[in-house]
């Protein structure tokens, strides 16, 4: 966020682009997710100020929903399929693999701010499994060794 644009102009912004669709509230929050990379707490007050919600209404979306984050992302986000297909093929393996060599949980971003672990309930891409998806990129098939060599190609491109 450029120092020309606060907090303030960047949810009256979302707020009014969505004001007049039913459920404003979603596209509000994803368009200054969009906007931010997360959903900052000091912008709770003011979503639910200017759509009449309570702050434990707006609290309890973001919290319910795992696409939305209260602290800005790492550099990449790397997200992990947990969906059946992907965990018939090893997924869960994957999974402690993921957890143990970055050192964090899912929703946890790396401490060098490099890489954020999310979960993701399906990419689409079942007959390939186990899939991760690094920021845009689906990865398929991928093993706890292949896991490492991508990381490893995010880790030496910085």
């Amino acid at each position: 966020m450029s120092a020309a644009v606060s907090l303030q102009e960047i949810v009256e912004a979302a707020v009014e682009a969505s004001r007049d669709r039913i459920g404003a509230l979603l596209p509000a929050l994803h368009a200054i997710q969009d906007k931010l990379g997360h959903v900052p707490p000091d912008a709770v007050p003011m979503i639910a100020n200017a759509l009449n919600l309570s702050r434990a209404e707006v609290h309890g979306v973001i919290s319910f929903y795992h696409d939305f984050r209260t602290e800005p992302p790492g550099e990449h986000t790397v997200q992990l399929c947990r969906a059946e297909a992907c965990q018939a093929m090893g997924s869960r393996e994957l999974e402690r693999h993921a957890r143990q060599k970055l050192g964090v949980s899912f929703g946890q971003t790396t401490p060098d701010g490099l890489l954020t672990l999310e979960p993701v309930y399906c990419l689409g891409n079942c007959a390939c499994a186990p899939s991760i998806r690094i920021n845009d990129e689906v990865h398929a098939r991928v093993s706890p060794a292949r896991f490492d060599e991508l990381i490893a190609g995010l880790e030496a491109a910085e």
